[in-house]
């Protein structure tokens, strides 16, 4: 492991563990047993390190993401593998899929963000034009807002940086089955929902 590499895998393990607000350019050195000087002569600060953990991540997503949509499948099977995209990355970069998802709000240099601005925003455009293209094949529900269907099953996906533990909690693959169910069934029984949706029609009249 070469020393910048050594420098970015500890920097994300405490960025993990104390957020990047509580983490010193000093506790970095500590951790890959250097002087402080040693940090600053691949870095500059925090945000660099930090902005080289979520730059490579956010990239190599859109990128899986892209490939994904641009197959012959169908909507339901797009949203299975754009899931599977989306939370494959926690294993076993999962600590640096925590930091991206947790830390990007970090930066105060308009410059830097710009680029993580970009990739953020062609990544949710993706999955907003999954959701249409559902809706428009008759796979999913038309009466669902597009984007706040896709903000819906984004934010289920992005908020297992909370609380995902991979020596701990279910695997990659049980979660990514969970979350498809979850975004493309509901989590109603299926002999259960007719019955919920006649109960709202009728209370609607």
């Amino acid at each position: 492991m070469s020393r910048r590499h050594e420098i970015l895998r500890r920097a994300a393990e405490i960025f993990e563990r104390k957020g990047v607000a509580h983490t010193s350019m000093e506790n970095i050195a500590q951790a890959v047993g250097v002087k402080r000087e040693a940090i600053y002569y691949y870095f500059s600060s925090r945000e660099d390190i930090l902005l080289e953990i979520i730059l490579p991540q956010s990239s190599a997503l859109l990128s899986h993401f892209r490939n994904a949509m641009a197959t012959p499948l169908s909507a339901t099977e797009k949203l299975h593998e754009a899931i599977r995209v989306h939370l494959s990355g926690y294993n076993p970069g999962y600590l640096e899929m925590s930091v991206m998802l947790r830390e990007n709000h970090y930066f105060k240099d308009k410059k830097k963000l710009s680029e993580l601005r970009t990739i953020w925003h062609d990544m949710t455009q993706l999955w907003v034009d999954l959701i249409r293209e559902g809706q428009n094949n008759n796979e999913f529900n038309p009466n669902l807002d597009p984007k706040l269907a896709a903000f819906g099953i984004l934010g289920m996906c992005n908020w297992m940086s909370r609380w995902f533990d991979p020596s701990q909690d279910a695997t990659i693959p049980e979660i990514i089955d969970t979350f498809f169910t979850l975004g493309s069934q509901g989590i109603l029984r299926v002999e259960n929902t007719s019955t919920y949706n006649s109960e709202r029609a009728i209370g609607s009249e």
